[in-house]
């Protein structure tokens, strides 16, 4: 009879995991960590260790730095792939499709929900004032990551120099983003297989000394049979996922041709998917220069109020660009209405923002788990991190010439390009705000959500006033 018992009682008969945790009882962790996924690539990262290395023990301390150093690598946003690589790890891909799904979840329904708003009644006075006084919290927000990027990593001389080299690059000579990402950790590559002591290893992500070691873990030590790597199963991840990723690429251009705004949707974001490395904010330097730059599809106003939606909902900061995608198809409808081709316009950038995360977790994954420990792939990261400090920092001055400033002027002079303020233009109530948010932030540690509901109050405040428009 017990003999029975223990046979009803097995993972193996049951066909659960080794781990014992099945695929149902994932589920509602990884829904737990989609709801709790705000402020930010830092703050979602954090919830992650938190709820599934500290509390629940799936994975040991060093195999979750190992799989956030892959993430940071690739191009797209490192927290929603890490959920993606962790959900593999334990439960082959469908836990990778479901916790990198659910982690979006709740941001596809926030932005979509906020968009509409949004879009209707943006222009109504009391709306615009919320907005004016969001825009100036952001600032803070943004270079509060500045400080905590850069407090993990410019731990030397070296690569302060790089994050500086980095912002001038991008800043003052408009340098690509990806080319200035690509030779960091070229740079960091080749410095570490030369020794070079400034590219060792080292993680803000680390804050005790007992560490869960990976043999303590529901996972264990071992690498599981699903997780090593074959060309065929490199083959097969490819066609099925360059395949969910390009049919409706191609489907549109076929249809529409290259023109169309849908078009020019799928083609950006789907570039954008495959150069953008460094995390969100570097990832929104490039969006925000490019759509309101280049293809004019809203203002950088605009750019900053949906970084302010994406702030203060669950989910990746990158889902802003799901807002940028309903404005773009929203004021170009290709003979629909406004609100009909904005909610396929918003949907379309986030399926080939995304479907890439997924191919790079499921094909690099595999692979990726035989160098845990690789001095030349950690010393490429590392170089990686400090240039994304320069790129976050150029973010942060951009929003501040447009959040600050009603109007810039271009500078193009000896190879330098960038637009100049009119400080004819500025707008104190706007730098008063931000400073107040830098205030609470910095020196008195106020959370994301208190601020910036406090400075959007302020916003409103001021506008019943009659201070601002």
């Amino acid at each position: 009879m017990n003999g029975s018992r223990d046979a009803r009682a097995s993972p193996a008969i049951r066909g659960a995991p080794r781990h014992g945790v099945s695929l149902r009882q994932a589920f509602f962790v990884w829904l737990r960590v989609a709801a709790s996924s705000f402020g930010g690539p830092a703050g979602q990262i954090a919830v992650m260790h938190r709820i599934l290395v500290d509390e629940k023990k799936w994975i040991g301390e060093s195999r979750f730095l190992h799989a956030l150093s892959y993430c940071m690598l690739l191009p797209g946003p490192e927290a929603q792939q890490l959920a993606t690589y962790i959900g593999w790890l334990m439960h082959r891909t469908l836990g990778g499709i479901m916790a990198g799904a659910l982690f979006v979840l709740p941001g596809v329904i926030a932005i979509m929900a906020l968009s509409y708003l949004y879009a209707g009644w943006g222009n109504i006075p009391l709306v615009a004032a919320l907005f004016f006084g969001l825009k100036a919290a952001v600032l803070a927000i943004v270079l509060e990551a500045v400080v905590r990027v850069g407090r993990r990593a410019l731990q030397n001389r070296v690569m302060v120099a790089i994050a500086a080299i980095a912002f001038v690059a991008m800043f003052v000579f408009a340098t690509p983003f990806p080319l200035v990402i690509v030779t960091a950790g070229l740079v960091g590559w080749l410095a570490s297989r030369a020794n070079s002591a400034a590219f060792a290893p080292g993680s803000a992500y680390t804050h005790e000394t007992n560490a869960l070691e990976d043999a303590d873990s529901l996972l264990g030590a071992e690498l599981p049979a699903h997780a090593k790597g074959t060309l065929s199963g490199a083959l097969r991840v490819c066609a099925v996922w360059l395949a969910l990723w390009g049919i409706p690429v191609a489907v549109i251009l076929a249809s529409l041709g290259p023109h169309s705004t849908f078009s020019q949707i799928a083609l950006f974001f789907s570039k954008m998917a495959m150069v953008t490395f460094g995390g969100a904010y570097a990832v929104l330097a490039y969006v925000a220069q490019q759509a309101v730059g280049t293809y004019g599809w809203l203002t950088a106003g605009e750019m900053l109020d949906g970084l302010g939606m994406a702030e203060t909902t669950p989910g990746p900061l990158i889902m802003v660009t799901q807002f940028v995608g309903f404005m773009a198809a929203y004021r170009d409808p290709v003979g629909l209405a406004p609100m009909l081709a904005g909610t396929p316009g918003g949907l379309l950038t986030t399926w080939v923002t995304f479907m890439p995360c997924f191919l790079w977790i499921f094909l690099g994954a595999p692979f990726i788990e035989a160098l845990r420990g690789n001095r030349a792939l950690t010393g490429a990261l590392s170089a990686v991190t400090a240039a994304v400090v320069g790129v976050i920092l150029n973010l942060a001055v951009w929003f501040a010439l447009h959040a600050w400033f009603h109007d810039s002027t271009p500078f193009r002079r000896l190879g330098m390009s960038f637009d100049a303020p009119v400080l004819a233009s500025l707008q104190p109530w706007a730098v008063g705000l931000s400073v107040a948010a830098m205030i609470a932030v910095f020196r008195f540690k106020t959370h994301l959500l208190p601020t910036l509901a406090a400075c959007s109050a302020t916003g409103i405040l001021l506008h019943i006033a009659g201070v601002i428009p």
